[in-house]
């Protein structure tokens, strides 16, 4: 499959709405949530008035057609680690995943959280969710958990 790798435009950042939609994991078996839940606040934090300075985020594109992206700002979510280590978020439409297109947008995003000096990077992600092993694989290590989620960082 032909994808690039590009930045999000700024005219652009609505897409993250679908996206932030395709980032939660939905267990095999179980019904996903309605579409407005990425209207609630603990969601928002993630895309709302996208665009700070501290906000990256890199989209992957087939044939014109965004479909999967990556972004990173620095927020007091899930996976908050403290006020110098951004929080990434990933996701692609289901019909790209495992392509090896999420590998290739965080490798992307991180060698740019390199660039720009940052130390770490951090995500949450649910213990039972597939993307873990991707992310054992680009370096991420896990620094906390409870029951059911891990909290990664992966060192720059």
């Amino acid at each position: 499959m032909i994808y690039k790798i590009r930045e999000l435009k700024q005219d652009e950042t609505k897409l993250l709405d679908t996206f932030l939609y395709e980032a939660i994991f939905v267990p095999e078996g179980v019904q996903a949530p309605p579409k407005d839940i990425i209207k609630h606040p603990d969601l928002q934090i993630y895309i709302s008035d996208f665009g700070k300075k501290s906000d990256i985020c890199y989209v992957a594109e087939v044939e014109g057609k965004v479909i999967g992206a990556v972004w990173t700002r620095i927020i007091n979510d899930y996976g908050h680690i403290d006020d110098e280590t951004p929080s990434l978020s990933i996701s692609l439409l289901k019909e790209y995943r495992n392509l090896g297109i999420g590998t290739d947008l965080m490798k992307q995003i991180l060698l740019t959280l390199k660039a720009q000096e940052y130390k770490q990077v951090s995500l949450s992600v649910q213990k039972i969710n597939y993307a873990v092993h991707m992310y054992q694989k680009l370096g991420f290590e896990v620094a906390h958990e409870n029951e059911e989620d891990y909290v990664m960082i992966r060192k720059l």
